[in-house]
């Protein structure tokens, strides 16, 4: 099977590794009270510095948190700003309560994780948890946070976005489920934002951070830990880790693991290598860099192009996988084969309960997201689950994940879940498709003819059918042209009835998506401008929130088949005619200016 890749994206990695050459301007400066200070006594015995401060603009706080250029973050009270907000939008609750900190190892991170101990120890906290080298992935945050039962955390991450000085940083709460924080408290810090007027900073040494251990300070603490411990606690309760042992000492299987210089790297060396009994030549790039070795971590066929390479070559690996900056996204390939992750979700789902021990009383239901094509759907109504289709973003699947109605999500942003965590987790879908293929192999001899990724797709398109899927991304679009983008969209659907032509297409309906949280009754507008045809297909239009500069434009498409002479088809090939409608009723190169998308997956 062939893939379209665009492996001449605009961003790649380097072959540099961070060395920390950069100019005076641009290196983190350490945080100092400069100002007029009023000491009293924090609540957690700690002496406390007042210090003043003033709003600043821009600091709107969304699901994914707030992102911003690293040198924005460098500013002025900047970070110090919207952590302290954070901290006077909870309140009360914070006192005598224990936070989780950690992020992706971008750069500035490290600093960062001083200011925000100061704060939490001057706002009343009695402890801080942060992992090793102020490392922590975002699954393994919100598994941190479920197993002890903490208040919750701060993630210090910019996600799947460059890092480095002239690049992405950003932060984000969990909260005490570990799931990302609901609106009513991002609406809140937004407020606090915009009449903070005083910073409260405990009066304390800056902490080692590179050693494991507890430092205190009066009734204050902090715990420095492993940061991959508590994760893998919460893995080896999900997966048959003897299983997937001794499916990987085959010597007929091979995995190769991309970590992109990102926080995954120790996850998967602990994981994979030590635990798994993997060579340590299966996890590639597996050292995290403060500007991920000036690459863009972002697990897609563009970004991922080195990994992309060994798995298209002649002797490539059985198993081929990577994750971004901070742990929760994935990409699965095979041989010359990429698994899309819409398919990825719903083949997880469909062999979860024969392959997985922590769903061997079967799945609760399944969710995707809105822009994720319906191979979900197909699974669920084989398998008689409930099936939820929610706008994209974590926290619908989390209201889902807490009422007990879904087992299994994903989002076709390489996002995919499972109720274990309240976080989308990268090695948890490459361990579910490992204990997939140990699990299909398992009266498979050694030296036999092994059960393929290839394999695996094939048949559950022989059984399913196949959702042809493809994603258009446009980064760093004009807020003016997407915004005009946009409302032509919005026109077109205005003025476009059932049964109106576009090219072969017959239109069924044309909406902007609307959701209706089941368990709350909370209700989610304007999430997705869509065209869904008579056939099933669908053009799809949004606006991701994810960038820190500019917009990114958005277009899926899809188009179902059951015609097994097609399955083998590349995307973009059996998509043409769609893609062509797509691009004509959105007129994206006239707004855009550009004639060909950042990224295509």
């Amino acid at each position: 099977m062939q893939v379209q890749q665009k492996l001449n994206a605009n961003r790649v990695r380097g072959s540099s590794a961070f060395a920390g050459k950069l100019p005076t301007s641009a290196r983190p400066r350490a945080f100092s009270f400069s100002r007029k200070q009023s000491p009293t006594m924090a609540a957690t015995g700690v002496a406390l510095k007042e210090v003043p401060t003033k709003p600043i603009e821009g600091q709107k706080t969304g699901t994914s948190g707030l992102r911003k250029r690293t040198k924005v973050f460098m500013g002025e009270n900047y970070l110090a700003n919207w952590v302290q907000s954070l901290f006077s939008a909870l309140g009360d609750e914070v006192k005598g309560q224990t936070l989780a900190l950690g992020g992706d190892g971008r750069y500035y991170g490290k600093e960062a994780a001083q200011i925000i101990i100061k704060l939490a120890a001057g706002n009343g906290f009695k402890k801080v948890i942060v992992g090793q080298d102020a490392l922590t992935a975002t699954p393994a945050m919100s598994a941190l946070i479920r197993r002890r039962k903490l208040y919750g955390g701060l993630l210090m991450t910019a996600s799947h976005n460059p890092g480095g000085p002239d690049n992405d940083f950003g932060i984000k709460f969990n909260y005490s489920a570990g799931e990302p924080a609901p609106e009513r408290i991002t609406d809140k810090i937004y407020g606090e934002t915009m009449k903070i007027s005083t910073l409260k900073f405990g009066d304390l040494p800056d902490v080692d951070l590179s050693k494991v251990g507890t430092s205190k300070f009066g009734d204050f603490e902090v715990e420095v830990v492993d940061p991959v411990d508590d994760y893998l606690a919460t893995l080896k309760e999900v997966f048959d880790f003897p299983m997937l042992k001794k499916y990987v000492a085959r010597k007929d299987f091979s995995i190769i693991f991309d970590a992109m210089h990102a926080v995954t790297g120790p996850y998967a060396k602990r994981i994979l290598v030590q635990e798994l009994g993997a060579p340590a030549s299966a996890v590639k790039d597996g050292v995290p860099a403060p500007d991920f070795n000036g690459g863009h971590p972002d697990p897609n066929l563009t970004y991922a192009e080195e990994l992309v390479k060994i798995m298209w070559a002649d002797k490539a690996p059985v198993l081929g996988a990577a994750s971004d900056g901070d742990g929760d996204r994935n990409m699965i390939l095979g041989h010359k084969f990429f698994i899309n992750p819409s398919d990825s979700v719903a083949m997880i789902a469909a062999y979860a309960q024969e392959s997985i021990p922590y769903y061997k009383g079967g799945l609760k239901g399944v969710a995707r997201s809105m822009p994720t094509s319906g191979a979900l759907d197909r699974v669920a109504k084989a398998l008689n689950l409930p099936f939820f289709e929610t706008p994209t973003g974590w926290k619908f699947f989390g209201n889902l994940m807490d009422a007990g109605k879904c087992s299994v999500c994903g989002e076709e942003s390489f996002g995919t879940g499972g109720d274990h965590i309240r976080e989308k987790d990268g090695i948890f879908a490459v361990l579910a498709w490992l204990s997939i293929l140990a699990y299909k192999n398992k009266d498979v001899p050694e030296g036999g003819k092994l059960v393929t990724v290839r394999d695996v797709a094939m048949e559950h398109w022989s059984k399913f059918g196949r959702n042809f899927f493809s994603r258009y991304d446009y980064e760093e679009v004009s807020d003016k042209d997407a915004a005009s983008m946009i409302d032509h969209v919005r026109s077109v659907i205005a003025s476009s009835p059932k049964g109106t032509k576009f090219g072969d297409f017959t239109l069924d309906v044309a909406d902007d998506f609307e959701y209706v949280d089941p368990i709350d009754g909370s209700k989610a507008s304007k999430q997705g401008l869509r065209f869904v045809f008579t056939d099933g297909s669908r053009i799809i239009f949004r606006l991701s929130g994810t960038g820190s500069a500019g917009a990114t434009i958005r277009m899926y498409i899809e188009q179902y088949t059951n015609d097994p002479s097609k399955y083998e088809l590349d995307a973009q090939v059996a998509l043409a005619p769609i893609i062509k409608v797509a691009l004509e009723l959105s007129q994206l190169q006239k707004f855009t200016g550009r004639e060909k998308p950042t990224v295509i997956t």
